[in-house]
């Protein structure tokens, strides 16, 4: 076997359909494209979105609210889960990166620590937001809120 001997399957290819050579191809006259109209024309180009001249759906639809620009996303993590983690790690210290180790985060999310569940463990957390009654869990516990 050699590269010039090489063949495709038979039936594999087909030759492409050349429109407007002649009417002997029977692809002639309009070349597939109908009478007039802005798609029988050439430079002929579709509007995303466009509706044949109906209102488009983006028009049609309400709008309401807005984005604040401003807006944060926080990856949460509860009071119980550092527990946990404490616990099964024997911990004093938990910052992103040991939640990064433990599969919780994937340390380029911003982590708020919450105050769902209990805190029994004296432990040093390490996180960019805490909500106020989870900071006040933490120092009752004996421990720190560090905000990075």
């Amino acid at each position: 076997m050699k590269l010039n001997n090489l063949k495709p399957a038979a039936g594999s290819t087909h030759s492409r359909r050349r429109i407007g050579r002649g009417p002997g191809s029977g692809l002639g006259g309009t070349s597939t494209r109908g009478h007039k109209g802005a798609k029988a024309r050439s430079g002929y180009k579709k509007k995303i979105g466009f509706e044949g001249g109906q209102m488009p759906l983006q028009r049609r639809v309400p709008k309401f609210g807005f984005k604040n620009i401003n807006h944060k996303e926080y990856f949460a993590v509860n009071l119980s889960t550092l527990q946990k983690l404490a616990e099964r790690k024997n911990l004093e210290k938990i910052g992103v990166a040991e939640l990064v180790d433990a599969g919780l985060t994937n340390g380029k999310e911003l982590v708020k620590v919450l105050a769902n569940g209990e805190l029994t463990a004296k432990l040093t957390v390490e996180a960019n937001a805490f909500s106020k009654k989870a900071e006040e869990a933490i120092k009752a516990a004996g421990g720190e809120a560090k905000v990075l």
